[in-house]
């Protein structure tokens, strides 16, 4: 069964595990090498046994545990190859990169991995469809616009994990942002806002593949867990879609796990933000 971890999603740092019963992957390393092995330690992974680090893109909130995270480990990085030049300063210690292309699957264990482009001010960034049994998780982290190739490259998914950044109206009031920040975390090439999100939801729901939506990287200062899930439940059921699940993944702790096949009885392993430093929940012994 494909299932995830979101391990952390904010401006913080986003790392997460896309897993099987018989591969591990890591989505980025976005926080420290320390917190990045107790996570994985605490859910019940050992971070030798990763099968590869899969990277989003460059930026450090992506990127800034994979130094010191890899000087122990002999796993493979696979990104695009302007994300490995803009890296290879700052992550001397990884050996193997894997150098791979948007519209290209390949194979990390049991999960077959596609990429698609997405539009950040990072130098090439990228989103990701992992697929198990014909079951598909759509992963898209920062993002500041839905084209139709996302769109329709997402329409086949049964779970999207996606960030949704900020409340428009709150980022305008804010008035600790500068007003140039602002115009970049709204630009094309910034963050998905709350209304994004639910016009995009609302328009891959209808074909009734859509299961389950995380919402990540929401802002501490200009959203909020309820305003962004109320926003995206009221464009779903606007087209009178419903059974759609609407989650947002926690900031600084553990979320999931997730599993993208669905039962009747959903997930019934399912749970948030659990307390995995007390033994709670372990994935695998």
């Amino acid at each position: 069964m494909l299932s995830f971890i979101s391990l952390g999603s904010g401006s913080s740092g986003n790392s997460a595990l896309v897993y099987t019963e018989k591969t591990f992957v890591l989505v980025d390393a976005g926080i420290s090498a320390k917190q990045l092995r107790i996570k994985l330690k605490d859910v019940g992974v050992d971070p030798d046994k990763l099968d590869g680090i899969l990277i989003t893109h460059e930026h450090g909130d992506h990127t800034k545990g994979l130094e010191v995270f890899c000087r122990k480990l002999d796993v493979p990085i696979y990104c695009n190859a302007v994300t490995r030049e803009s890296l290879s300063s700052n992550v001397s210690s990884a050996e193997i990169w894997r150098i791979i292309e948007c519209g290209d699957p390949f194979s990390v264990g049991d999960i077959v991995i596609n990429g698609f482009p997405v539009m950040h001010d990072a130098v090439d960034p990228m989103g990701f469809i992992f697929e198990k049994n014909g079951k598909k998780l759509g992963f898209v982290s920062d993002v500041g616009h839905v084209t139709e190739v996302m769109k329709s490259t997402l329409s086949l998914v049964d779970t999207i994990f996606i960030e949704a950044n900020y409340d428009e109206t709150l980022l305008q009031n804010d008035e600790r942002r500068p007003w140039s920040l602002k115009q970049r975390i709204a630009s094309r090439h910034g963050h998905l806002s709350n209304k994004q999100v639910a016009e995009l939801v609302g328009s891959i729901a209808g074909g009734g593949m859509l299961q389950r939506v995380v919402l990540a990287h929401l802002s501490a200062d200009c959203n909020s867990p309820e305003i962004a899930k109320a926003e995206i439940i009221l464009a779903l059921s606007m087209k009178g879609i419903s059974g759609v699940e609407v989650i947002c993944a926690k900031r600084d702790q553990v979320s999931g796990p997730f599993m993208v096949e669905c039962s009747d009885e959903k997930d019934a392993q399912f749970y948030e933000g659990g307390d995995y430093s007390q033994g709670e929940f372990i994935l695998f012994d």
